[in-house]
């Protein structure tokens, strides 16, 4: 039981849970400041950030104390609580802490791969709902018959880029097809790029000037005025050719910020690729991943299976996958990430 106790000490020092304690401090100080609301955007910023904090600092206070006086069963019985918060230790990347942009695109497998790429983002709605986080669909466009040609989902909460980064990749899917009438096996794949939010212009400065913004009639759900009025924003970032478009929002300065949101982040992700400090470093066209090298497959006939290509990490319930339950997937690629360090 040492070793868990160890483990609390360790956790401490690692999360910086003083220092933390000290910045909860400090920006209660300033939101008690009579300026410090005047600047709607910076101030909601703070906020999340002080919640963050403050959720962060109760989870290791609520461990610690009952650590504190319990026994060695009641000790072990922490177990999964520890492990859990020893999680976050691995999440030390720039944008780790952030939210997550996560843009789907189906590839290869005709109705079937749109279908699919629904089916994939149901399933991280599904697991953001089972891990407190909350999503938002930017942008949508449908497939003529059925499914999502492409789609951009925004997920909110703690930790949210850094739990599924490294579920970027191509997912394939292994099934009899239902667009099929003699319901042949199909196999679809789709895409699913996973960007940091990046929600202040100081974090990714982009020179107007390299921007070539249009605007036109959205043909997304929102309303009826979103389909009779000029409303969604196209960005293009001219030296990369990222482009960002956003339809969903009701007016037309809601979807220019929502579309810049997503530029900003696709761009500190290219930054990310490239080992670049700076948006004018990047030169030429950027290119979307290749439909090639799946990361994972989803077999549902002739048999039941889903495996991990980079882990090996496999679920023979597929079902329960579709529906949210990925975690296991998540920390075998933790695991995996831990044990190169």
């Amino acid at each position: 039981m040492e070793n868990l106790r160890q483990k609390i000490a360790d956790l401490r020092k690692i999360l910086e849970i003083d220092q933390k304690k000290e910045g909860i401090l400090a920006i209660g100080k300033e939101m008690r400041e009579p300026a410090f609301w005047l600047n709607e955007k910076e101030a909601n910023l703070k906020n999340k950030e002080l919640k963050n904090l403050k959720d962060e600092v109760s989870k290791f206070d609520e461990i610690n104390e009952i650590a504190e006086i319990a026994n060695d069963t009641e000790l072990e019985s922490l177990r999964k609580e520890i492990l859990e918060l020893e999680k976050i230790t691995l999440f030390n990347g720039k944008y780790d802490r952030h939210n997550a942009i996560l843009n789907f695109f189906a590839g290869a497998g005709g109705v079937d791969a749109q279908d699919w790429t629904e089916v994939l983002m149901r399933m991280y709605m599904r697991w953001a709902e089972q891990n407190n986080l909350s999503t938002t669909i930017i942008d949508q466009s449908k497939g003529t018959e059925a499914g999502t040609k492409s789609a951009v989902m925004e997920v909110n909460g703690s930790y949210a880029y850094g739990k599924l980064s490294r579920e970027s990749g191509v997912h394939r899917l292994v099934r009899q097809s239902p667009f099929n009438a003699k319901a042949l096996r199909q196999t679809s794949f789709a895409l699913v790029q996973v960007l940091p939010e990046i929600e202040t212009d100081s974090e990714v400065t982009i020179d107007q000037k390299d921007l070539r913004i249009d605007v036109y009639r959205a043909g997304g759900h929102g309303g009826q005025s979103v389909n009779t009025t000029d409303s969604a924003v196209r960005v293009t970032h001219i030296p990369t050719g990222i482009v960002a478009i956003c339809q969903n929002e009701r007016s037309q300065l809601q979807n220019k910020e929502m579309a810049m949101k997503v530029l900003r982040s696709r761009l500190a992700l290219l930054m990310i690729e490239q080992h670049k400090e700076k948006v004018e470093e990047l030169k030429g066209n950027f290119s979307s991943p290749e439909w090639g090298n799946q990361i994972r497959s989803y077999v549902l006939h002739p048999y039941k299976l889903v495996k991990d290509h980079r882990t090996e990490h496999e679920s023979k319930n597929p079902d329960e996958v579709l529906a949210g339950d990925i975690d296991g997937f998540i920390d075998a690629e933790l695991r995996q990430i831990k044990s190169k360090k």
